[in-house]
């Protein structure tokens, strides 16, 4: 057990960091408020290695080790969550292929992300099944050497930008979950549609979408695994993908407290600072004390994966922990700042915002207690 950062892992760290300060935070203001799409910070974090963390080097990725994902993640997200998580949608989108596709699959479908800006989306999510994976309505049927997708996607990440979807859809909706099967859509072809931007109370910044199927044709050679194991596929690329979204998480807490411990040392009332004020004090300290507590766990679940163990507990643990942490945090950091919190001219009403999406995205703090429950009792 080493708590210590390698000389490595401390070089990366500080160029993420770099990258934050200095191309993400700058801008991160203009993005919240106009909702537009950062295409211009993808690009520079394409350039600096910063993007397709999770594809291996032999298929043109960075290749770098869970930990490393989530030491660079806490850092873009400290510059700006909804930046960081559309940089990180890649990594999603393509888990399912890493973890679960053939060397011809990821030959064809991964190494291209190395070559060229590519943007892709994890499309799982529907309006009637979020949290109730099994209830899935998109279908597809087989035609020779093809499959036919319909349905609709909801709240999907980068959709109106990407050119390759990883889809869910059933084969036979009476097996729920035993149906859902897997499947790589290239390009934007025939029947794919993608809706409006949605008009989200945070992470601002980062695109999202419906996306529609209406006898979209993909070829059996880019279904991924077996047919019906789709749900086993989706969810061993959560347990990869949640100690991520935990960085995101931790990147806000850090930030919010970043900026309360500033702005109480210049603050006074009653003839002092506020941070001399020990009700503000104690606030300080558990802040910072949850927000080191979120990334040890979060380190963990990275490691354990990096051991090439199964890490769904501690996933769920830093998941949930980190997401409720960070709600927490933001808020206080508002009250630290108190009236002038709650302005837009002041950035922790930003981090609040921001922070609240990720107790509701990739499995609610409430689904992350019940997986936690179930492998406590196995």
């Amino acid at each position: 057990m080493d708590f210590q950062l390698s000389e490595n892992q401390r070089a990366l760290q500080e160029a993420a960091r770099k990258y934050a300060r200095e191309v993400v935070r700058p801008k991160a203001p203009h993005y919240d408020e106009t909702s537009d799409f950062p295409k211009d910070l993808i690009s520079a974090a394409f350039e600096l290695g910063l993007l397709n963390m999770a594809i291996p080097s032999e298929y043109n990725g960075v290749g770098l080790t869970h930990l490393e994902q989530v030491i660079v993640c806490e850092e873009l997200a400290w510059g700006c969550a909804g930046v960081a998580t559309s940089l990180i949608a890649n990594d999603l989108a393509n888990l399912p292929i890493i973890l679960a596709g053939t060397d011809d699959q990821k030959k064809r479908l991964l190494a291209p992300f190395g070559e060229k800006l590519k943007l892709s989306c994890f499309c799982l999510t529907e309006p009637a099944a979020g949290s109730d994976v099994a209830a899935m309505g998109t279908t597809a049927r087989r035609e020779g050497d093809e499959y036919v997708l319909n349905g609709s996607k909801c709240f999907i990440t980068n959709a109106g930008y990407a050119d390759q979807f990883t889809v869910f859809a059933t084969l036979d909706k009476g097996k729920k979950h035993k149906g859902i099967t897997c499947f790589v859509v290239e390009g934007r072809p025939q029947g794919l549609t993608t809706g409006k931007h949605e008009n989200k109370m945070g992470q601002r910044a980062s695109n999202t979408t419906t996306v529609t199927f209406d006898e979209v044709r993909v070829p059996v050679k880019n279904r991924i695994g077996e047919e019906g194991e789709g749900f086993k596929i989706a969810m061993a690329t959560l347990d990869n993908s949640r100690p991520l979204t935990a960085s995101i998480s931790i990147g806000i807490a850090r930030a919010a407290l970043e900026h309360s411990l500033e702005y109480s040392a210049q603050r006074q009332t009653m003839g002092k600072p506020i941070r001399e004020h020990q009700a503000v004090q104690f606030m300080l300290a558990e802040m910072a004390m949850n927000t080191h507590a979120a990334r040890l766990l979060t380190y963990e679940s990275a490691q354990v994966l990096d051991e090439g163990q199964r890490n769904t507990l501690q996933s769920s643990y830093a998941k949930c922990f980190a997401a409720d942490m960070a709600m927490k945090v933001a808020t206080d950091a508002v009250q630290v700042f108190g009236g002038y919190g709650y302005m837009k001219e002041y950035p922790v009403e930003k981090l609040m915002r921001d922070a609240k999406l990720i107790q509701v995205y990739e499995g609610t703090s409430q689904v992350q207690r019940l997986v936690i429950a179930k492998e406590l009792f196995r």
